[in-house]
């Protein structure tokens, strides 16, 4: 076969692959040598970080991102089909609910290096089977044209008969997911599958992702919505008329949600695997997500003078997270109560 004629037969398999597969893989021809990294986290930030820790090591690194649709959760189902015969090295996830579920079946190994031991112990696993790092706060995204971004304003809306201005994506995925568990495990079944219900009887719109509440809101559709912080910044850094107010549980809590990182269990690369590990987790990898655009919130030691303001502020705001980690029940349950709502 012609050289131009492989390229050309390599470029449309890659193009197939992201149009009927949902989820796609950047690399080239000979991506089996290579290190390979499943990750949630949005590849506008993760691919900088992922290539430079290539040009640093050597490694070379072939990625599977999601969809934003489906974030996290199709890559956790995807290793979950995979895990005996494993075809990821390491898992990049975007929240931490989905790496417990994966933990709890077996599907991570075991790995405390240098990286892990920076990282508080309120962020990471005890025995190493995941690390968290760069976390993002729940927030609701304000359109300041239309409403005041106050913490009165936000309940006085969420209060309100119509609620046909207020954006929330599907709560199948990622953090808003994680949300929905927290608030399981705080209220119980009962209530929250009322308040669900209550949301949709007035009419909150219902979106397909963070991205899409962002969006909704910036454009004046609605006069606010759920999102995280990284998809505020988006909206903010692109000049909208926007304001973010922390989303809180009835005890003051924010949900401050982590990126984590692990190696799969049955990796034959696992000393390439290691150094990925541990160089996310390290300051300069976690710095970096804080000077991004997304301003992720550090959770190892670093040099406060190197953050932003804006990162600043979140952290205070992130050191009043609830706990996460005993939420594998309650997210389990309900993740099958919604997939009993939403998945015909």
């Amino acid at each position: 076969m012609a050289e131009g004629t492989r390229t050309h037969l390599w470029i449309g398999v890659a193009v197939a692959a992201v149009v009927l597969g949902g989820l796609y893989m950047t690399v080239g021809p000979g991506g089996e040598d290579k290190l390979t990294v499943y990750c949630a986290h949005d590849s506008v930030y993760a691919d900088a970080v992922l290539r430079r820790f290539e040009e640093e090591t050597g490694i070379p690194i072939a990625v599977r991102y999601d969809t934003e649709a489906t974030k996290s959760l199709g890559l956790v189902e995807m290793l979950i089909r995979e895990r005996e015969d494993p075809r990821c090295d390491v898992f990049w996830n975007n929240e931490l609910l989905g790496t417990l579920d994966l933990q709890d079946r077996g599907v991570l190994a075991t790995y405390r290096g240098p990286g892990w031991e920076r990282i508080p112990d309120g962020f990471k696993d005890p025995e190493g089977h995941w690390t968290g790092f760069g976390a993002r706060l729940r927030v609701y995204i304000v359109n300041t044209d239309r409403m005041e971004a106050t913490a009165e304003a936000v309940d006085e809306r969420m209060a309100a008969q119509d609620l046909s201005g207020v954006a929330i994506a599907k709560p199948l995925y990622g953090t808003t997911l994680t949300h929905y568990s927290v608030l399981w495990h705080r209220w119980g079944p009962d209530r929250l599958k009322a308040w669900h219900a209550d949301l949709r009887d007035r009419g909150v719109r219902e979106v397909d992702s963070n991205g899409t509440s962002k969006r909704v809101v910036s454009e004046g559709i609605c006069a606010m919505g759920f999102t995280d912080t990284d998809d505020f910044f988006l909206a903010k850094d692109a000049e909208h008329p926007v304001d973010m107010v922390p989303v809180r549980l009835e005890d003051g809590a924010t949900i401050c949600i982590p990126n984590t990182v692990a190696m799969i269990q049955g990796t034959d690369k696992r000393e390439a695997a290691q150094k990925l590990v541990d160089y996310l987790l390290s300051a300069e990898t976690e710095l970096e997500l804080a000077r991004s655009s997304s301003r992720q919130i550090p959770l190892g030691p670093v040099d406060p003078q190197k953050l932003p303001d804006e990162v600043r502020a979140l952290a205070e705001m992130g050191a009043q997270g609830v706990e996460l980690n005993d939420l594998l029940e309650a997210r389990n349950a309900c993740l099958a109560w919604l997939k009993s709502e939403y998945v015909e």
